[in-house]
């Protein structure tokens, strides 16, 4: 005999186990379709296994940090903003602590915490949890009926599609949401990676392969025109460049199809010109008689000194002391503009989250109802939404999620 729901949420991460419990709490009888073994695989792992859930910003600021399609979800952040969120999970036992940027963690930094905490809400309410896979849309014409597992059918009032995007497989992001999606003749924009690691154009990284540099500040161009700029820590590797501040501005790179893409990394920003020159001038000055090379242990690390050498075009092995105003001039410009071209992103894969998915023009902004199938609905990453780094993203899933729940729950016991 085929189960039979209120709601059923195909997905069981942040957005989907939220809409859930959005859903249960109207009183819809609501079950989670999650092949994994437990809830929140994904969410287990992000800040690094802490768990930044939100931004603690003011309401009106939440729209900026969404560089596509922000004002899709102006209802939505008006239903459920960053401070209605920090009060949920502090209601149902996971106090917060703010820190730098706003980024908002669990006191405990504990990532499991936060899921802990969604997985007994569920229990509580009731919420059913099925170890399977959706398959595919049940439909009677153009309404949603259920949904088709791999192991059996379950038959709903309304079905919320909360499968993530591309980002992270083995977390179970694979995609399959798009394909149901597209199923009920939606439109699905090109999913790509964003918040993801950059490949050069060229082969200056790989020498400096692990290299990790704090206190930097990172400028992003497109073509000749600034995109962004922040300071913080950023990472070479093998195939370029990663780290926060590279995966943020990764976001801001969307057309390498047409356009030239470079960052400049500023390496002593604490320094304005005049200063970091006196700070040569006095490093010159104690190692004048060192060649080149040799006079710059304080000043750069270790693994950088030689790239740099190569770059400023002063022989490596010329004494300190007869280095022109000129070379040093050209030598400070390099310390506070290392560019780095950039050929492209790392594959989706590698990203932490996915740009492109559901068209949001066809999904209702209040409610996250489908415009092509009565009884769907759609919460999370499967949208084409996605935001900077700081929380937003999880905001967007908490915000979605709650909308579509309860708009789900509405549908199916009216």
């Amino acid at each position: 005999m085929m189960r039979t729901f209120d709601v059923l949420v195909a997905g069981g991460g942040a957005a989907g186990m939220m809409a859930a419990i959005s859903a249960a709490e109207q009183g819809a009888a609501t079950a989670i379709l999650e092949p994994n073994s437990r809830l929140g695989k994904k969410l287990n792992i992000t800040g690094k296994g802490r768990c930044n859930l939100t931004n603690n910003c003011p309401p009106g600021e939440l729209l900026s940090h969404i560089p596509c399609n922000g004002k899709f979800l102006y209802s939505a952040f008006s239903q459920l903003n960053s401070q209605d969120t920090m009060a949920f999970f502090e209601e149902i036992g996971v106090p917060l602590k703010t820190e730098r940027g706003n980024r908002v963690f669990p006191v405990s930094d504990r990532s499991f915490d936060v899921s802990g905490a969604l997985e007994k809400r569920l229990r509580r309410l009731g919420v059913s949890v099925i170890r399977d896979r959706a398959a595919a849309l049940l439909r009677e014409g153009e309404r949603v009926t259920g949904l088709a597992g791999a192991m059996a059918d379950y038959a709903a009032g309304a079905v919320i599609l909360a499968t993530g995007g591309l980002s992270y497989p083995l977390t179970g992001s694979t995609g399959d949401g798009y394909r149901l999606a597209e199923s009920a003749g939606h439109t699905i924009v090109t999913p790509r990676g964003s918040l993801v690691p950059l490949e050069e154009a060229g082969g200056c990284c790989a020498r400096l392969q692990g290299l990790s540099l704090r206190n930097v500040a990172l400028t992003a161009f497109e073509d000749e025109r600034q995109i962004f700029k922040d300071f913080g820590e950023m990472l070479f590797t093998h195939f370029g460049l990663s780290g926060p501040l590279v995966l943020s501005a990764s976001a801001h790179m969307r057309r390498f199809d047409r356009c030239r893409y470079r960052v400049e990394v500023d390496l002593k920003p604490a320094l304005d010109a005049e200063a970091l020159d006196r700070r040569i001038l006095h490093d010159f000055a104690e190692k004048q008689n060192s060649d080149f090379i040799n006079a710059l242990d304080a000043l750069l690390p270790k693994k950088l000194i030689p790239v740099c050498v190569e770059r400023s075009g002063i022989p490596p092995h010329v004494k300190v002391h007869s280095i022109t105003r000129e070379q040093r001039q050209g030598f400070l410009s390099l310390l506070k503009g290392f560019s780095v071209p950039i050929r492209g992103p790392r594959p989706v894969a590698e990203a932490i989250i996915t740009s492109g998915g559901v068209a949001v023009g066809e999904v209702s902004p209040s409610t996250m109802a489908s415009k092509k199938a009565e009884g769907l609905y759609f919460a999370g990453e499967i949208l084409d939404v996605d935001a900077y780094t700081g929380g937003f993203n999880l905001q967007i899933a908490w915000s979605t999620g709650y909308v579509a729940g309860q708009n789900a729950a509405w549908h199916a016991l009216a």
